[in-house]
């Protein structure tokens, strides 16, 4: 059986699965997304004799993992600035030094430039927006906010090389 049949037939077992992770049905689809993405850009890391469904599940995890100590090391903190000017921003938000604050400025001058049709579900995104929520005011189908979205990141990522 081809790879993309059997990540294919996978497809409601991990959806299951990724409910169970995330509780959130807009999240577990975009858990699903992401496996299978992930999955397909590594099949050729695949080893026949591998437990395929083990592979993948693992995958799924390790997405999850990495997603949930990426918001846990976001997490916001209470301001304690006179103006409230660092209101729900991440703890190292950058702006106590100058070169913070250049590189904040940078970051949006670069998100600024996309086009209006890139910027607007990046920046709401961004903002906590989920998809459907974005795709709902924009008027716009879930598939076509998502990759808008992803290929923001991927443009201002590019923009910005030079701050990894």
């Amino acid at each position: 059986m081809k790879f993309q049949a059997r990540l294919l037939d996978l497809q409601s077992n991990l959806l299951n699965f990724a409910y169970m992770l995330t509780s959130n049905r807009d999240d577990a689809y975009d858990l699903l997304q992401d496996t299978t993405l992930k999955a397909l850009d590594n099949e050729d890391k695949y080893v026949e004799n591998v437990n395929f469904k083990g592979w993948v599940f693992t995958i799924m995890r390790n997405i999850f993992i990495n997603n949930y100590r990426k918001v846990v090391r976001s997490a916001t903190v209470i301001d304690q600035t006179e103006d409230l000017y660092h209101l729900n921003l991440p703890q190292e938000s950058g702006f106590e030094t100058p070169e913070g604050t250049v590189a904040a400025g940078e970051i949006s001058a670069a998100i600024n430039s996309f086009s209006e049709e890139y910027r607007v579900p990046f920046t709401m995104h961004v903002a906590g927006y989920k998809y459907n929520e974005i795709a709902e005011k924009m008027n716009l189908p879930l598939g076509t906010v998502k990759s808008r979205i992803f290929f923001a990141r991927q443009r201002l990522q590019k923009m910005l090389k030079d701050y990894r």
